[in-house]
């Protein structure tokens, strides 16, 4: 990260410092395990990366549950914190559409219930056998169930 990356950042942690440590556990969970089962290819914009943001959405919010005790303020700081990952990235616009869309996908799917991760994970495999391939902004802003993405 520059110094403008870790100042947004450190800007964040500063509303809710609280939620730095679930992040950040969720965010380390969420590699290891696609680490696990995709190795390289969850770093591509296929469905693996598709995977990997809804289910490192899904376990920000879980976390961060357990101390807001709010399905919607866990989900809006994950929508917050993820989208300021997407603001900070390179990404082009289409990859940068399909990360946000996904990572809505999870908030979306989080209940507020504890789930055991590796129904979490069964889950969001079973998601990815019919995610939509896009190749358009639109086509994403069109598709609301389903996870997206671009290449195979």
């Amino acid at each position: 990260m520059n110094f403008k990356e870790l100042l947004a950042v450190s800007k964040v942690f500063i509303i809710k410092p609280r939620y730095i440590l679930p992040t950040y556990r969720a965010t380390i969970e969420t590699i290891r395990i696609c680490d696990d089962l995709y190795k390289k290819e969850h770093h591509k914009n296929g469905k693996e990366n598709a995977f990997r943001h809804a289910l490192w959405n899904y376990l920000i919010c879980q976390k961060c549950f357990k101390i807001s005790r709010s399905v919607e303020a866990a989900r809006v700081w994950s929508d917050h914190f993820t989208g300021l990952h997407e603001k900070l990235s390179p990404n082009k616009k289409l990859a940068k559409a399909m990360d946000l869309h996904n990572n809505r996908f999870g908030q979306a799917l989080f209940k507020g219930n504890d789930v055991p991760t590796e129904e979490i994970i069964l889950l969001f495999q079973e998601k990815m056998k019919v995610a939509i391939k896009v190749s358009k902004v639109e086509e994403i802003e069109k598709t609301k169930d389903k996870l997206v993405y671009i290449e195979d």
